[in-house]
Parts: C-alpha cells; structure tokens; sequence
C-alpha cells in the first residue's frame, strides 16, 4: 500500500486540481464521477459528503489513505462538513480552503475555517491552485506526514 492523502469536500470545491498538482500532472478540469487513485492521492465525487448516505463509501475509500484532508470552498454558502468528523478516521486529518486569491470578505474565510476546526482538522491550510498560493507549504507538510 501506498502512502495516500484522501480529498474529500463538496463538488467543486478543488480536490480533483489538488490531486492532479501532489501528483505533478496537468490540470485537467472535469467531474469526479467515481473514486479516482492517483500516486500520492485519493479523489472522491464531492456526492459522498454532499449526501448522508453515501458517509459509508468515505469511510471505507479512507482506509487506502494515511490522512484525511477536507476541502472546503469559502465562495459558496454550505459546505457539509459536519461537525467531528475527524473522530470517524483513525488517521490525522486536515483542513484545506481553497480558492483563496478570489475571496475579499474575510468572514467567507473564517466561515470555512471554523467549519474545519469544529470538524477536527488538526491543521489548516489556505491555497489558491491556481496562483500557487500556499500549496507548496500544504503540500511540503502532506509530503513529510506520509513519507515519515
């Protein structure tokens, strides 16, 4: 088994990006449909936090992972992030805002941030894939966690 940081967030919120970047390939924009592997990195279809039901398909794709990292897009109103969810892994799990270069109102930010703290992340991170805004930091920390 591969050492794997597993994205889990809402639809659109970036994780599909975030992989493709741990993994150095070309960002290519498309809708997870299905849990996707990739080297360094597990993607799942933003349905699986959106819809209650499908909790169980996190947990048991979580298993092939070594952390937990949460997206969470401060430019839209709901996030389903419920609270506590760190205590549903036996494995750390982080935060991550995305998006962070567009947001002007600094209460979008704390409105995702405390979402990720009340769900548990033991640290957050603030990235904008885009213009490369904290994704080296995110990813130097991923990378030391999971190679040890």
């Amino acid at each position: 088994m591969k050492n794997r940081v597993i994205f889990i967030g809402k639809t659109g919120c970036g994780k599909t990006t975030l992989c493709q970047k741990l993994d150095e390939l070309t960002i290519k924009y498309k809708k997870t449909q299905t849990v996707e592997i990739y080297n360094n990195a597990i993607d799942t279809p933003g349905e699986f936090l959106e819809n209650k039901q499908y909790y169980s398909a996190i947990i048991v794709s979580a298993v092939d992972a070594e952390m937990v990292a949460v997206v969470a897009d401060p430019t839209v109103d709901e996030n389903f992030i419920p609270p506590s969810l760190a205590g549903t892994f036996n494995k750390e799990m982080i935060g991550i805002i995305t998006k962070r270069s567009i947001v002007k109102d600094n209460t979008l930010l704390l409105k995702a941030r405390n979402a990720l703290e009340q769900a548990g992340s033991s640290q957050i991170f603030e990235v904008d894939t885009i213009y490369d805004v904290g994704v080296e930091d995110l990813f130097k920390y991923i990378n030391d966690k999971l190679r040890g």
